[in-house]
């Protein structure tokens, strides 16, 4: 009887040798014949490998077994997950969380803090680093995530392929793998880099030199290697005249927003349609009005008799820990107004100018708490990951350049207790960090302009969300403050969001900083080229989770 011809009865317990019963034996569960020939079983509690004839292949018995891949099975045992060979016998002595199966001679384990890593058919590790998750290796290549979330491709020995990141990603097929950035799906060559410039929903792997794709707008095409449509498989599911038209009433979403904001509603929830309305002033058909158009935002739903707030609505109540309240208001109001600009602000010879935000947040005390809440949640949201990723000894002195309300300072303070921070802020923002924040020891405010003098000396400086701010002959002039205060060999750790050069993503944002404050956001190598004028050397570049990367400078 060849294993090759058994398959599994349809109830599980057995297998089949053309359609009938294989063996007399009855289990629990039984999983497919893989080469050489056995198949795992389980009986009960018990577990273990059989021949094609039903008769146990060993004496050893698991708590599960599973197939074997390249001569060894995966096994659970008392010590954990492990390996072993045909004969039952373990090929090593440690256990883990859990491990995959051996391809190319590495298997992916992980241990009880959750990291993951491969080991090689000895149980040693295969390189020494760890990881947030791994895939199968193929082909001497696997993919494997770090702990903010992105993925590259390492060789066997655990060196990265390339050192391109991306949010998803699979290992190579046909000589392409998949790939997901900030703008969609793609296919990559070996050097990480697209093998063309169209982004998609989805995309399946090459099939002799052409891919089944899925694009934005629902429809499904097969292109070719360059990206070009031959055939369509299915029309679009939503028309660009409606899509066109869903981004333009897109201030419907941030007035409606403001509108909840502005009459309490969040804060006065959970409540009645009845209770809200007389509770904010407003009419009943208003309130109503108003709370179906909230929840077709998912901001608020409606259960049994009452509307609460939905988990992203309870960041628009002005007492959450990270309020966008104010974030809403200012959208709605002031930032809305500069954006009627935009044409103005784009001609070569406008009569458009530079908006003074900051001068003007400074004059108007109800816009300046609000407006400094909303940095401050950003920050609170966003700088979560920063302080690790710095690595700094412990003991620097670090001068928060544009620090605001402080978020990041008190971050690495509570990740470094024994830095030394200076908060250099604007006067104003000076004054209301102060009162937000009780003392701290290793905490000190600087009221000071950005582009004068700093007249401080550090080891590090951070520039946190500040230089985008700023046209290229300010932003240049504060790296040049920065490297001032620093000594050789100091360091500049620059908090951005980084523009691709493969892709648009980011640039409705870019619009808004030139329009907000006169900035701009800029790309890895826009930074660079500031960074060597300022004289520093970019050294490093960390991607955190949230929208945020860590430019990392060496004052030369």
């Amino acid at each position: 009887m060849n294993w090759q011809d058994l398959q599994v009865a349809a109830d599980g317990t057995h297998h089949l040798h053309q359609n009938a019963p294989a063996y007399a034996h009855r289990f629990t569960e039984v999983l497919a014949f893989h080469p050489p020939g056995l198949a795992a079983v389980r009986l009960g509690d018990e577990a273990w490998h059989i021949y094609p004839d039903g008769q146990a292949a060993y004496s050893q018995r698991f708590q599960r077994t599973f197939g074997f891949y390249a001569g060894l099975a995966a096994v659970i045992t008392d010590k954990g997950w492990q390996h072993i060979d045909v004969t039952g016998s373990s090929i090593y002595t440690q256990g883990y969380d859990w491990c995959g199966n051996f391809q190319d001679g590495r298997c992916c384990v992980r241990n009880a803090n959750g990291d993951y890593w491969h080991i090689k058919a000895d149980g040693g590790a295969a390189y020494a680093q760890r990881w947030r998750y791994v895939g199968d290796f193929r082909s001497g290549i696997a993919v494997v995530q770090a702990d903010n979330g992105y993925s590259t491709h390492i060789h066997a020995q655990g060196e990265l392929l390339h050192d391109t990141w991306f949010l998803d990603l699979d290992v190579f097929h046909k000589g392409f793998a998949r790939a997901k950035d900030e703008a969609g799906w793609m296919h990559i060559d070996a050097q990480g880099k697209p093998i063309y410039t169209r982004r998609f929903a989805a995309v399946e792997p090459f099939y002799n030199g052409q891919a089944r794709v899925e694009c934005f707008n629902g429809a499904l095409e097969v292109i070719d290697a360059a990206g070009q449509t031959l055939i369509q498989l299915r029309p679009a599911l939503r028309s660009e005249f409606a899509a066109l038209s869903a981004d333009m009433v897109g201030f419907w979403r941030t007035q409606t927003i403001a509108a909840g904001v502005e009459l309490g509603v969040f804060e006065s929830l959970p409540a009645s349609t009845k209770k809200l309305a007389a509770g904010c002033g407003l009419s009943l058909q208003g309130a109503e009005r108003l709370l179906r158009a909230l929840a077709e935002l998912n901001l608020v739903q409606f259960t049994h008799v009452q509307w609460h707030c939905t988990e992203r609505g309870y960041y628009l109540q002005t007492h959450h820990p990270q309020t966008l309240a104010g974030a809403a208001q200012e959208y709605a109001g002031a930032f809305s107004n500069m954006w009627t600009y935009l044409p103005e602000a784009l001609k070569q010879e406008g009569n458009w100018q530079k908006p003074t935000v900051f001068v003007d947040v400074a004059h108007d005390e109800q816009r300046r708490e609000r407006h400094h809440q909303m940095l401050l949640s950003y920050a609170q949201h966003d700088y979560a990951e920063v302080p690790a990723v710095l690595n700094l000894q412990g003991t620097e002195k670090i001068i928060d350049a544009g620090g605001g309300l402080g978020a990041l300072a008190k971050s690495l303070l509570q990740f470094y207790p024994d830095v030394s921070v200076t908060l250099l802020e604007r006067p104003e923002v000076i004054a209301q960090a102060q009162v937000q924040h009780a003392p701290h020891p290793h905490l000190t405010y600087l009221a000071k302009d950005l582009f004068a003098d700093w007249e401080i000396n550090a080891d590090a400086v951070i520039l946190a969300r500040v230089l985008h701010d700023w046209d290229d002959a300010d932003a240049l002039l504060i790296l040049q403050r920065a490297r001032n205060a620093l000594p050789v060999g100091g360091q500049v750790f620059v908090v951005e969001m980084l523009l691709s050069e493969e892709h648009p993503a980011g640039s409705l944002c870019d619009l808004h900083l030139l329009m907000a404050t006169g900035g701009r956001e800029r790309s890895l190598s826009a930074y660079a080229s500031l960074f060597a004028q300022a004289h520093f050397q970019r050294v490093a570049v960390h991607t955190l989770k949230a929208l945020p990367s860590v430019i990392v400078g060496v004052a030369r």
